[in-house]
């Protein structure tokens, strides 16, 4: 039942993420501003998740593996760095990482703290 489960929040979590990179490529044309709105997304949604207590297994593998585990992507993070350091936009590859490790886990904590 679990793979189902994760396969189910999959089902919304990676047409979302296509959604926002088509979205975020036709107003800043920048595929990194997607990657990071989607991954400051999936921690606070993730960390609301963690936060709440007695969260059964299934809706952790259905919204914390399928949904924010389709959503969010390093890949692409990763991807995008090389991309930016590649174009010789070193300070905003490293902008880029630093933002996304700050803004995602204070997004993690923040959603948290949040439901604590």
């Amino acid at each position: 039942m679990t793979p189902l489960l994760v396969a189910a929040g999959a089902l919304v979590g990676a047409p979302l993420r296509l959604l926002a990179v088509r979205l975020a490529g036709r107003a800043h044309r920048d595929p990194a501003a997607a990657t990071l709105a989607v991954n400051v997304a999936g921690a606070a949604v993730l960390g609301v998740l963690l936060g709440l207590r007695d969260v059964p297994a299934g809706v952790l593998a259905l919204v914390g593996t399928g949904f924010c585990g389709t959503l969010t992507t390093f890949s692409s993070f990763g991807a995008d760095v090389v991309r930016l350091v590649d174009e010789r936009a070193v300070g905003r590859a490293v902008g880029y990482v630093a933002a996304t490790l700050v803004v995602g886990l204070a997004a993690a904590a923040a959603g948290y703290l949040l439901v604590r």
